[in-house]
């Protein structure tokens, strides 16, 4: 019995959390007496019958090519075109994409400083790491969960070779003050809207502003290819870069003539087919992957209406005395719906972390990548006590998480969460 295992089936104990509201008597035991299972997961339905039809339907060929080709080369384009810029390239993962943005960064302009939020996915952190960069941290805005503007442009050097912006679940984080100030300082701006696909900044999808930006297709994100990513920009010259990045530096890959034929004739004593112009990583997508996002991308502007729709309703019907519900949504495409206390209340949040699991509502505390980023191994290990200086991303790491928003939510589960949450 101890091992948690009776006839062939695992039983999952109860959260700590859970444990002390019963031991609390009446008040915990009310509050348990009137769970019920509202079977909330994170995602749900991202891919549909049509979805799979297409992937069906191509599989059927006597011979069909899975490795990236065609439908990838006309979802890039199709991408771009919704997007509002010239180039994308599509990679095996939002991860790879960052990694691919701070290697091109690396290449073109030198060492230096990236300037990041403490509140983001590991990748972000982990690329400027991995391609001998430093990152430089500025914290958030409690209402865009992005950067603080004046935190970002106090924090620039001449050493600063980027702004690396995470567009946090949905929010637009750039400000004008921000997009100005960073082009008259001649510094470059790179977006991870990887979870914010169809967010505007004034009358522009966020990942179309400047330099770079990046996008992940993961299952859980506005739209799906199982795994994927994309690295958009307006830059010839760094698409080319990307392009050739992706598969191994292979020149071959460059969608310029010009480029690889300049190529040939300087190293006219290599076969053609294998000249590595960079030392680089094979993250090429799948046919399979391009296929799905052509079918997903058809529906990803009504899917973003309705999960704007859950988003206002949901912060709509919050008690705004305890939970934060003043947050940026104007041009927002929110995925994830943002749970934050207005103020720090340990035992309040221990209500609601228990009240969630009891209600089979699935979450993730701290928000986007698991919250405050310098208090994980492989930052401290390098900054020692640093996150002690960012007090907003940390009120989000201790008392704030996100919870599942998907188009086929039902608006009366939204409603009925926030009452439990309110009675708490």
């Amino acid at each position: 019995m101890g091992s948690g295992v009776w006839d062939g089936s695992r039983v999952r104990s109860p959260h700590p959390s859970v444990l002390a509201l019963r031991r609390m008597g009446g008040w915990g035991k009310n509050l348990l007496k009137g769970s019920m299972n509202l079977d909330w997961p994170l995602m749900k339905h991202n891919f549909t019958r049509a979805d799979l039809a297409a992937v069906s339907e191509h599989l059927k060929h006597d011979d069909p090519v899975l490795t990236h080709s065609k439908n990838v080369a006309a979802f890039e384009q199709e991408w771009s075109a919704w997007l509002g810029v010239q180039h994308s390239v599509m990679v095996n993962s939002g991860a790879s994409a960052n990694l691919l943005s701070m290697t091109a960064l690396r290449e073109r302009h030198g060492p230096g400083e990236v300037i990041v939020p403490p509140l983001t996915w590991v990748s972000d952190i982990a690329s400027v790491l991995q391609c001998g960069l430093k990152p430089v941290f500025a914290d958030i805005d409690a209402r865009t969960l992005g950067m603080d503007t004046e935190r970002v442009l106090n924090a620039i050097t001449p050493d600063t070779r980027a702004v690396f912006l995470t567009h946090i679940l949905g929010y637009n984080a750039l400000t004008r003050r921000m997009a100005d100030e960073l082009a008259r300082r001649n510094v470059l701006l790179i977006e991870d809207a990887c979870e914010s696909h169809g967010a505007l900044f004034e009358d522009r999808r966020v990942g179309s502003i400047r330099w770079q930006s990046d996008f992940s297709f993961y299952y859980a994100h506005h739209m799906s290819t199982i795994e994927g990513g994309m690295i958009s920009t307006n830059d010839s010259e760094l698409y080319q870069t990307i392009r050739m990045l992706r598969s191994h530096g292979m020149v071959r890959e460059a969608a310029s003539p010009e480029l690889r034929r300049g190529y040939q004739e300087r190293f006219s004593d290599l076969n053609p087919d294998f000249i590595f112009a960079f030392p680089a990583f094979n993250v090429r997508p799948t046919e399979i992957g391009g296929i799905l996002g052509r079918s997903q991308l058809k529906r990803l502007d009504a899917n973003n209406q309705v999960r704007t729709r859950n988003l206002k309703l949901f912060l709509a019907s919050l008690d705004a005395a305890r939970y934060q519900t003043d947050f940026a949504v104007e041009g927002s495409s929110n995925y994830a719906l943002t749970l934050v206390l207005r103020e720090p209340d340990r035992p309040l949040w221990t209500r609601v972390e228990a009240a969630l699991r009891e209600n089979g509502v699935e979450f993730r505390r701290g928000l986007s990548g698991g919250g405050n980023q310098l208090r994980q191994p492989y930052l401290r290990r390098l900054f020692g006590e640093h996150y002690k200086k960012f007090p907003v991303c940390d009120h989000v790491h201790f008392f704030g998480a996100y919870i599942g928003n998907y188009p086929s939510l039902d608006a009366d589960k939204i409603t009925r969460l926030c009452s439990i949450l309110n009675a708490l």
